[in-house]
């Protein structure tokens, strides 16, 4: 089995499928199962890492990006594409940061795994965006995820704005699929710290 930064370091990106309007309008609110089903869920964990920079300055949508070995649990069972599921940053062992307590607590998250096609990436990467809206960076801050469904293929798009469009359903769809008792319970998970406090 490939690791993620083997997989990173193929001569060439897979082809992505171009988004069409048909698409977005076809799609679903409600995405999986009542109850997650295998790979799902899938356990993810390391350092927030400094990404492109392009989340929230181009797509109204901040990611956490983590480094490539701590994608290998994903990259090895998945396909490319869009996820949903829950995550948490979580304070230094110091104490000191500028997360307030809200911002230490498991939030639904949206995670997409590829090689962004419209931007022509040339490695993999996982970038995650929370479902909060943080006051401030947290770079270099551990993060814990737990992957619970798929949402969507990955994409080439023709414009921003489409890709924009497709971001924001995939907010939804991810809110939605989470709206379920088998996927709530998911927030308690062992993997997240749920004793911290600052």
């Amino acid at each position: 089995m490939a690791t993620a930064a083997e997989l990173a370091e193929l001569p060439e990106r897979p082809e992505a499928p171009r988004q069409t309007t048909e698409f977005r309008i076809s799609r679903p609110q409600i995405v999986g199962p009542d109850v997650p089903e295998s790979p799902f869920p899938i356990l993810l964990a390391g350092p927030v890492q400094q990404g492109f920079g392009r989340g929230g300055k181009e797509l109204g949508c901040p990611t956490a990006n983590l480094p490539d070995e701590s994608i290998t649990p994903i990259s090895s069972v998945a396909k490319t594409g869009v996820y949903y599921g829950y995550a948490q940053v979580l304070p230094p062992k110091d104490g000191k940061t500028e997360l307030c307590q809200d911002d230490i607590r498991v939030h639904p998250m949206v995670m997409s795994l590829g090689w962004n096609p419209f931007y022509k990436n040339k490695v993999l990467t996982a970038e995650i965006h929370i479902l909060h809206e943080f006051k401030s960076d947290f770079y270099g801050y551990n993060m814990n995820a737990v992957v619970l469904g798929y949402i969507r293929p990955e994409l080439d798009y023709t414009s921003r704005e489409a890709l924009i469009d497709d971001i924001e359903i995939d907010k939804r769809v991810a809110l939605n699929s989470l709206n379920r008792p088998e996927y709530e319970k998911y927030r308690t998970n062992s993997h997240f710290d749920l004793t911290c406090t600052i």
